[in-house]
């Protein structure tokens, strides 16, 4: 069973996805947060981390720089952990170094199978 992080700043998606992923036998822990997330990848590794990209930021409005500086800390933990990027604004991604540190990116709406099919790929 491999352990797999969530972290997206909308519950109702992340309890989705984590239900989807768990089917699949897999622990799932999820994170609200930019902080949370980074706390719960020092506190355990994860065989994959999967990330919106928009976060809040220090004003509340969400912010592709939040997900960016995300990136960067999870590479800073990890060069190995598959990351996987859904987005529905995946060209906030283009043209940023942070774009060579992630393993795939996923256009939203993700579709359910097509999260499976990505996952199985991406956890060996």
């Amino acid at each position: 069973m491999s352990h797999i992080l969530i972290a997206d700043d909308d519950a109702i998606q992340l309890d989705l996805r984590k239900s989807i992923i768990e089917g699949l036998g897999h622990e799932v822990s999820t994170s609200l947060s930019v902080c949370q997330t980074m706390r719960k990848l020092q506190a355990r590794t994860a065989d994959l981390v999967i990330i919106d990209l928009r976060f809040p930021n220090a004003e509340g409005t969400p912010d592709s720089r939040e997900g960016l500086e995300l990136i960067r800390r999870i590479r800073e933990l990890s060069r190995d952990v598959p990351l996987l990027v859904l987005s529905g604004w995946p060209d906030d991604l283009d043209g940023h170094p942070e774009a060579r540190l992630v393993t795939r990116v996923m256009l939203k709406p993700v579709h359910s199978a097509a999260l499976v099919q990505t996952v199985r790929e991406l956890v060996v």
